[in-house]
């Protein structure tokens, strides 16, 4: 191990090769839970210096395990055993825009706030432009995992908008997933073998993307509903109608917890100034600032469960037209609110990571899944029913829960449980948040039984999921995956693995390969 950290620091520079303790401890958390030590965390500053790393570990026989942005809540970067070499893809930051060919090459970690602060410059978008965690979460990390937020219900989750990789793999070759630049469909599709593949196949160095103008008039729009029957009738009928760029649901607890704190003070003389910036017309966004103050919070209060949606057009007009579709579709079921949480998600696309803690300070974990149209219900009725059950429990122990939901595609619905508990909080909470905002929390001491309570029903949740016939984006080691699988689909799975990393060295144990 002295000799293959000797020779990384000398291939990669020694400030690339981080051994020490506090800086292994931060890298051994994502959001949820606490892995083992790596050997190191390295940081390649180019392509070839990934591809140099790669081969020096494979050649030790050493696992490796990618990191993008590290807001990972699926033990995807996290390996219980440790003794791996963590690559983190950060420097990989390079942004290389061919307008000629409506195509933007960037580095794997390259920011989803970086590559639009680029491509705002030109009047330029990708088709899937970011998860709301966007100020940290990497390109590369997002293909890996699989994401969605915003552009979803237009264009799909983050695979659908990637025209081909490059991957370095085991050996530390590289492979071009496309081989056609100008389309990814040319036979088989090599590039969709690596979305969501969490690393196990190898480590994503760039990806490529297709581009599309930004459409500057918009109209946010949102409804509240009374129950969540009435939610996912109307928003079923939005989503297979694709008349909005996207659009995210909260049920009350969330819209008055983690949502309303985004919207203190500070932040709402930050988003009045990009309201004002963004509007077409300095008179339409005075008065969309208006209404945002009469409006104050009760639209995060207007219901049990309320969506909002953000309208894009190619002039005022589309926009308006469009809108008025999907008032005309939604409101069979739910009623028109103020547009206050949509028009501060369009102004501020990315939010800091509040939200990997509580509202109070408490520590924090979503566990989702993708539904059928015809299991959400149920499956929403099982886990009250579910919650009921362990009230008093929850309530002795101060574990409570909030719900979000999103499109994906016209077929398929997420369902996003948050899972809120009273305990202390690790390296990653503190190195990622600024130390003034968490002086401002609670602060709570280690928990044990709150611990041990929160991860026995987040795998209670996760079962409840499976029981629908639920699936899952960002596996990583904490989602069933094989298991829903054939025979000849597993072995299939596992002839390419062992193709491409003979060894089993690339993040072993996700997916559980």
């Amino acid at each position: 191990m002295t000799d293959l950290l000797d020779s990384l620091r000398q291939a990669l520079g020694a400030d690339a090769v981080e051994t020490g303790t506090d800086r292994l401890r931060y890298f051994a958390n994502d959001v949820y839970r606490t892995g083992g030590l790596p050997l190191a965390a390295v940081r390649p500053a180019t392509v070839e210096a990934m591809q140099e790393a790669v081969r020096l570990c494979s050649a030790a026989g050493v696992a490796m395990v990618p990191r993008g942005g590290g807001a990972s809540y699926t033990d995807g970067y996290i390996r219980p055993e440790g003794g791996h070499v963590l690559i983190d893809a950060g420097a990989l930051d390079d942004i290389a825009i061919d307008e000629a060919n409506a195509v933007v090459s960037v580095g794997a970690g390259v920011t989803w706030a970086n590559l639009k602060n680029a491509l705002d410059a030109k009047g330029l978008r990708t088709p899937f432009w970011g998860p709301f965690s966007g100020l940290v979460a990497t390109v590369g990390g997002s293909m890996s995992q699989n994401t969605l937020s915003h552009g979803s219900t237009a264009h799909g989750i983050s695979a659908q908008s990637v025209i081909g990789f490059d991957v370095v793999l085991a050996d530390g070759s590289l492979l071009t997933t496309n081989a056609c630049d100008a389309m990814r469909w040319y036979g088989p599709d090599l590039t969709g073998l690596f979305t969501g593949d969490c690393g196990v196949f190898g480590i994503k160095a760039r990806i490529r993307m297709p581009l599309l103008p930004v459409l500057k008039d918009a109209e946010a729009v949102s409804f509240a509903f009374d129950s969540f029957a009435d939610y996912h009738a109307g928003v079923r009928l939005a989503q297979i109608a694709k008349l909005d760029d996207s659009h995210f649901g909260l049920d009350l607890a969330l819209s008055q917890g983690q949502i309303a704190r985004q919207e203190g003070v500070g932040a709402r003389l930050k988003i009045a100034l990009q309201v004002m910036q963004k509007a077409p017309n300095k008179l339409k966004g005075l008065a969309t600032l208006v209404k945002m103050a009469i409006a104050g919070e009760n639209p995060m209060r207007a219901g049990q469960y309320m969506c909002h949606f953000i309208v894009e057009g190619f002039d005022a007009e589309d926009a308006a037209h469009k809108a008025r579709q999907l008032r005309r579709v939604v409101s069979q079921h739910g009623r028109e609110i103020a547009n206050t949480v949509p028009t501060f998600v369009r102004s501020v696309p990315f939010a800091p990571l509040f939200n990997i803690l509580g509202p109070g300070g408490e520590r924090w974990v979503p566990i989702h899944g993708v539904l059928a149209h015809d299991r959400a219900v149920p499956f929403n009725d099982a886990f009250q029913a579910l919650l009921a059950e362990r009230k008093a429990d929850m309530e002795r122990l101060g574990v409570w829960t909030g719900t979000m939901f999103s499109p994906v595609g016209p077929s398929g619905f997420l369902y996003e449980i948050a899972l809120y508990w009273p305990d202390a909080r690790t390296s990653y909470h503190l190195t990622t948040l600024d130390s003034d905002y968490i002086k401002g929390l609670k602060d709570f001491p280690a928990n044990p039984e709150a611990k041990a309570y929160a991860d026995d029903l987040k795998e209670a949740i996760v079962a409840l999921f499976q029981h629908f016939g639920a699936g899952h984006f960002q596996i990583g080691r904490a989602y069933p995956y094989q298991s829903r699988l054939s025979e000849r689909a597993r072995s299939l799975l596992g002839a390419v693995k062992r193709e491409l990393d003979p060894k089993g060295l690339m993040n072993p144990g996700a997916l559980g390969l």
